[in-house]
């Protein structure tokens, strides 16, 4: 770490990522972490609300008393589901904090969360005033309904969200596809296979297809086969396959364009073999973006990171997060949070807590420039 005073509270900090990390709340559970930390908010004097999404899940909204917002922080409290539920808890190995959603994102959120803090304490009636909000909200490992949520309600046209990103700056951001395959057939004793087609054989060929396509036409692609499964009736032919394909695609990739290219790939395997019953169906589509490297609030990061002796090299997030949708709804998103991309939703997740300590300071010090010069930001 930088030598450098630190306006937050580590030790605070770290008690906080303790706590966090070993309550479980995956995507649908999150009722005792949002419980806790309402609780925790309240204690220390924060005006938290909550804003329910359905029965009993609720985001945590820290805003402003009267207003408008002009920045929020915005971090996720669901984490995937546990590889190992005897095993998901903190734990520490030197700087390393270990534990299921360290990295995405519990480590940033705690850091957002003592930004925040150490913000009212030392500016308590510039802080209440402000035009800055915190939101942890609900959900982004599944269908982002607690984003969703929060956008109905509250507006704010900047955000910067603590996915891991080891603290380089994304001003951009893939879109994604999420594709929904299947194969159809008629179910016969398996010792009939010959005699007709096996839609898992179908579906298999028509997968070799749509990665043929992205590898050729689309290499800057990411392209995933998440699940491939058939109707399991025992010792016969299935008369039914399917698959699910994540597709995440640069900022400025052409999504119509490439939507429309993956059903000319059907249409061709449809022409080559008549007989396949096949369906392609876009389940969920998020446009990418792409913000430029300039403007009020990059430029006050960029002077922050100056302070902090840390580089700035903005990088595309490779991921699909709440930031999808939030500059669906007209928000201005920017990625900044402790921790690698490829720890997430991996066995042994960690990340640095040095690293969430700069995070917590670098979240200070821009709420800061917002609160401190309002006139700034009208």
């Amino acid at each position: 770490m930088p030598d450098l005073a630190l306006a937050i509270q580590p030790q605070r900090l770290r008690n906080l990522m303790r706590r966090l990390i070993d309550i479980y709340s995956p995507s649908g559970k999150e009722e005792e972490v949002v419980d806790y930390l309402h609780g925790y908010l309240k204690r220390h004097g924060l005006p938290v609300v909550r804003q329910e999404v359905d029965d009993g899940r609720d985001n945590l909204v820290v805003a402003p008393s009267h207003g408008d917002i002009h920045l929020a922080l915005i971090g996720h409290l669901d984490t995937v589901t546990a590889y190992d539920l005897e095993d998901f808890g903190f734990d520490e190995e030197g700087d390393r904090v270990i534990g299921l959603g360290s990295a995405d994102m519990k480590g940033g959120c705690a850091a957002m969360v003592e930004a925040f803090l150490s913000l009212w304490e030392s500016q308590p009636e510039v802080a209440s005033n402000g035009k800055v909000a915190l939101a942890l909200v609900v959900g982004e490992e599944e269908d982002g309904d607690g984003a969703q949520r929060l956008v109905k309600e509250f507006h704010f046209p900047w955000a910067i969200i603590g996915e891991p990103t080891e603290l380089k700056p994304c001003l951009s951001h893939y879109g994604y596809l999420e594709i929904h395959v299947t194969t159809r057939g008629q179910r016969k004793h398996a010792s009939l296979a010959n005699k007709g087609d096996n839609p898992i054989k179908a579906m298999l060929h028509l997968l070799l297809q749509i990665s043929n396509y992205i590898e050729c036409r689309r290499p800057e692609a990411v392209y995933n086969i998440r699940e491939l499964t058939s109707s399991q009736a025992g010792f016969v032919v299935p008369d039914r396959c399917e698959a699910w394909l994540d597709n995440h695609l640069p900022p400025t990739a052409p999504v119509g364009e490439i939507m429309l290219e993956l059903e000319e790939v059907l249409l061709q395997e449809r022409q080559n073999n008549p007989q396949m019953d096949a369906a392609l169906r876009f389940a969920t589509m998020h446009a990418g973006y792409e913000l430029p490297d300039k403007g009020l609030l990059v430029e006050a990061l960029r002077a922050a990171y100056g302070r902090l002796a840390l580089p700035w090299e903005p990088l595309p997030f490779r991921s699909h997060s709440d930031a999808n949708l939030l500059w669906a709804a007209g928000v201005k998103p920017i990625i900044i949070g402790p921790g690698q991309l490829e720890q997430a939703h991996a066995p042994g997740e960690s990340l640095s807590f040095q690293q969430v300590c700069l995070a917590a300071q670098l979240y200070y010090d821009i709420l800061t420039e917002v609160v401190s010069h309002p006139e700034k930001w009208v």
